[in-house]
């Protein structure tokens, strides 16, 4: 019956975006689990300082290379080769760009091996020779998962042109398993070196759990690397403006870890440990939303239907709003039960807890900008102008780094969070305005009305929650999890009912979204479900 109830859900966008959702969910939980395996075993330090720093070469080269290609255009320019010449000629384009990829990732990631102390020395130059060694050793092991996601990204390109959603959405969920697996089973025998090696196992069970879903797409390996091909040319023709702008996006953080490696031991991890909290929400709200109506955006640029489009903007910046605010203004002012919560054991003492809370709520001022930006930029991207969001991008990059040398002496690693959070806030107000003056009006009245209105029930969440707080730590042990957990739990449920009830009153358009929605849903699987079975 699963099986089935599968089938039915990859054959429809809802389905599919269902699994997606789903599996992403499932991801990202997991990958507080692995972030809490790591804090708990480790602790904030020198050896997860290395741990992390050494994921900056593998993802900038990533994020150039392999993202610049499959978000150049890889699923429809091999869709269109399929239409229009067959399963031959796509399968030539899947297997030269594979090829080309395979090619490319090796040769760079043995320049990085050799050249990988002289790296190291950029990104951690604060670092003491011992813990670059150490870094330098990292690296080199991570280097590997980078060829493995090369054939992963292709892999999963094509299956999700053929809409296996399932084992597409999975592959992500067995990354992170691998990761686990290298914290509790290699690292104790092993010793530092095991993280990464865990590291390897799960890029390596990412690429593998998609191989046999690619094999029955009909996909054959064949050593052919076609660059004549006007597939092949398009996707190589479109890939620099999006590296480009990806590579500008590495060049921040990998800089801003640089600047870190000044601070005192176990700055970079508290701000990765922040970071990956911040993004939970931020990718949930923000980044699936903005990729879910990016291809309606275009649809309605190239009919040159312009009101149809600021319906649609505004609609989408509206419920992205109706979410973050209130999830930034919790995470605000129970940021120390969460970063408890979630971190908060082992090797990960009070005072780790005090400092990643503190960062987390620096971010947490900026997380409405961040999760919009997703959206603001594809604005731009749906009419194929991919120049305004890099030049402006390139702008926040500049603030934020100039901000980060500013405050990282004075405040550690809550100025570099400060930096970032106003850098996001000025890219997202940049990002508005250009667009605001280039369409005109985006339905101003009713995005302002509705911003007042959210900002209101926000804050009246934001009151019931700081008076449950103190209401229901007397009547817990705060020295438990089990205390802090009901704290929390209390004060979200309690703020939640609150945000819902003036929702209400308000009579927000969002909130019947939102139940129209979870109500569509629950009709869809309840179809999928009584559907015959057909073989």
């Amino acid at each position: 019956m699963s099986k089935l109830i599968i089938q039915k859900l990859q054959v429809s966008v809802a389905g599919g975006a269902m699994i997606i959702g789903g599996a992403s969910i499932v991801s990202r939980v997991l990958g507080l689990v692995r972030d809490r395996l790591l804090s708990t075993t480790l602790g904030p330090g020198t050896v997860l300082d290395s741990y992390f720093t050494a994921f900056k070469v593998p993802d900038f080269v990533f994020n150039i290379l392999v993202l610049g290609v499959m978000s150049a255009s890889f699923v429809p320019v091999f869709i269109d080769r399929l239409a229009k010449n067959g399963e031959a000629d796509a399968w030539r384009v899947a297997n030269s760009v594979l090829n080309l990829l395979l090619i490319s990732l090796t040769v760079i990631s043995a320049l990085c091996f050799i050249g990988a102390p002289q790296l190291v020395s950029l990104l951690a130059y604060g670092d003491d020779p011992a813990q670059q060694i150490q870094t330098v050793a990292f690296t080199r092991v991570m280097l590997v998962a980078l060829i493995c996601f090369g054939a992963s990204n292709v892999f999963a390109g094509l299956l999700h042109a053929y809409k296996r959603f399932f084992v597409y959405a999975a592959a992500p969920i067995l990354y992170n398993v691998g990761i686990i697996i290298g914290i509790i089973f290699f690292y104790p025998v092993l010793g530092s070196i095991g993280l990464p090696m865990g590291v390897v196992l799960g890029s390596f069970l990412h690429v593998a759990v998609q191989v046999p879903a690619v094999l029955k797409s009909g996909f054959r390996y064949k050593l052919v690397l076609d660059l004549a091909n006007p597939g092949v040319r398009k996707i190589l023709k479109l890939m620099p403006p999006r590296a480009f702008a990806l590579g500008l996006t590495q060049l921040n953080v990998v800089i801003l870890f640089a600047i870190a490696s000044t601070l005192d031991d176990g700055a970079r991890s508290i701000w990765q440990f922040a970071d990956n909290l911040q993004h939970f929400p931020i990718n949930i709200f923000g980044v699936s939303l903005a990729l879910a109506v990016f291809p309606v955006f275009s649809e309605a640029f190239a009919e040159n239907d312009i009101e149809r489009f600021k319906k649609l903007f505004s609609d989408n910046f509206r419920r992205i709003l109706f979410f973050i605010i209130p999830v930034s203004i919790t995470t605000l002012l129970l940021r120390a039960q969460i970063v408890r919560l979630v971190y908060g054991a082992g090797e990960f003492t009070w005072s780790h807890t005090i400092l990643t809370a503190q960062t987390l709520g620096i971010f947490a001022l900026s997380m409405f900008a961040q999760a919009a930006i997703p959206l603001l930029a594809r604005s731009f991207f749906a009419k194929q102008d991919t120049k305004t969001p890099v030049i402006i991008s390139t702008v926040a990059m500049v603030i934020n780094i100039v901000l980060a040398f500013v405050l990282a002496k004075p405040y550690g690693v809550i100025g570099l969070a400060l930096s970032f959070s106003i850098a996001a806030i000025v890219q997202m107000l940049m990002l508005l305005t250009t667009l605001r003056f280039r369409h005109g009006d985006l339905d101003d009245d009713h995005l302002i009305e509705s911003t007042w209105k959210i900002v209101v029930a926000s804050i009246g969440m934001g009151v019931v929650i700081q008076g449950l707080k103190y209401v229901i730590a007397p009547l817990v042990n705060m020295q438990t999890f089990v205390g802090i957990f009901a704290q929390t739990l209390g004060a979200m449920i309690g703020g939640g009912v609150v945000y819902i009830m003036i929702a209400h009153l308000f009579r927000f358009e969002e909130a019947r979204m939102v139940a129209r929605k979870l109500r569509d849903m629950a009709n869809l699987v309840t179809r999928i479900w009584k559907a015959p079975s057909q073989d």
